[in-house]
């Protein structure tokens, strides 16, 4: 009898310590959600390099909330001063009883997440960006610069919605940002303006920086016609070592002049570019672009998908968020292309208005989704270097709009 009861006890401890009796249906909500956007980054090959990470995160969390637990200091009474119980710990008194710190040690990922929230990630992510991104085409068009600014208007658009819908200023600049459609931004001005809303907004700018060739393309065909899409534009002109050198330093002088705020994101963009451009730091430009990039992009991803508990993220202030970001990426998208529609007639039909779509950063995801729908129209058309201009366009851009809402907001 003693055993058997013996091995009950055994049974009922193990259950009580597994997390069947501690996980939510908000848990197995969001185990489900994981498993389809992994479905997406596998099956799919959307974004996998983002998507899969960010979704296993958010998998494991859910089955494992602890691993996202913050540490904490326990207080312990003790007779005095001189108790052995206290050795090696700290010793105070606290209305006139005498305790020593116990401390407890946080979950793994809560500890890489600090880079999140710290906002040491995000400009790392854009050196690696800066040292993989040819400003060739940009420069070779200026004109891409209104593309890519003209797709950041989402970003004040929803900034103006969520604020009417009761977020604080800052709030609604940390959730228009999303309609920048990048990532690392995002986390950056949220991090600065809004901590308490940075999981639902980075797992928010990362899903649909990843759903890029879902969410785009209706919008893309709605607003133009099939003559328009058909457009085949001329070569761009060759760019010159030099052009592509002074660029960098150019655009962080003005940058940080203007917008100090945003130096942090477009001077380590700029610091990689010219890495890659001035051709003498080959190995630096490497290291950058894979092994620091990847491992920080790991890192980024898991703990980004760890903020997606179930009991955090299933609240309606929560999906409100991820409606405004889908919203601003929407909106985004759409004076992208009708900005691109009035160059295309401003051009007198020289203009393939597609290529707005791509201002909206998602690098090089849009610029790609743009020729891709061109060429659904006109096999013989091919938009990829075209539709790059405001691609990284839009990369600067969403940094700046980035430093306009810290100025204004911070």
């Amino acid at each position: 009898m003693d055993i058997w009861n013996g091995f009950l006890s055994a049974i009922e401890g193990l259950v009580k310590q597994s997390g069947i009796l501690s996980l939510s249906w908000q848990n197995y909500v969001m185990m489900a959600v994981a498993c389809f956007l992994m479905y997406l980054a596998i099956k799919k090959q959307y974004e996998p390099l983002l998507l899969l990470p960010i979704a296993f995160g958010m998998l494991l969390v859910n089955l494992y909330p602890d691993i996202m637990g913050a540490p904490h200091i326990n207080l312990v009474e003790i007779a005095s001063m001189d108790d052995p119980a206290a050795k090696g710990h700290v010793v105070r008194e606290i209305g006139g009883k005498i305790f020593y710190e116990d401390p407890t040690y946080g979950g793994l990922l809560y500890y890489l997440y600090q880079g999140v929230k710290l906002g040491i990630y995000p400009p790392l992510i854009f050196l690696g960006i800066g040292c993989m991104t040819d400003f060739g085409p940009l420069i070779a068009s200026p004109k891409s610069f209104i593309l890519g600014a003209a797709a950041q208007i989402g970003i004040f658009i929803t900034f103006i919605g969520a604020i009417l819908l009761g977020f604080t200023q800052a709030q609604a600049g940390a959730i228009g940002i999303i309609g920048g459609a990048d990532g690392p931004t995002a986390i950056y001005v949220t991090s600065k303006l809004a901590p308490e809303l940075l999981g639902p907004i980075a797992v928010a700018a990362y899903s649909y920086m990843a759903l890029v060739p879902i969410i785009q393309p209706p919008i893309m065909k709605a607003l133009t016609t099939k003559k328009e899409r058909s457009v085949v534009m001329a070569q761009l002109r060759p760019v010159s070592k030099l052009e592509k050198i002074m660029f960098p330093v150019i655009v962080v002088i003005i940058v940080a002049i203007a917008l100090p705020s945003a130096a942090p994101l477009v001077g380590m963009l700029m610091l990689g570019n010219i890495f890659k451009e001035s051709g003498v730091v080959e190995r630096i430009s490497k290291t950058a672009q894979n092994e620091l990039m990847n491992i920080i992009t790991i890192f980024l991803g898991v703990t980004v998908g760890a903020t997606a508990t179930g009991t955090v993220f299933l609240t309606p202030k929560t999906l409100g968020i991820i409606a405004l970001g889908l919203f601003a990426f929407c909106m985004g998208t759409a004076f992208g292309v009708l900005f691109g529609k009035l160059m295309y007639k401003l051009s007198g039909g020289k203009v393939n208005p597609l290529i707005g779509s791509a201002g909206v950063s998602a690098v090089p995801m849009a610029a790609r989704v743009a020729n891709k729908v061109g060429q659904e129209e006109n096999p013989g058309n091919f938009l990829l270097m075209h539709a790059m201009g405001p691609n990284v366009a839009g990369v600067i851009g969403s940094a700046v709009a980035a430093g306009v809402l810290m100025s204004i907001l911070g």
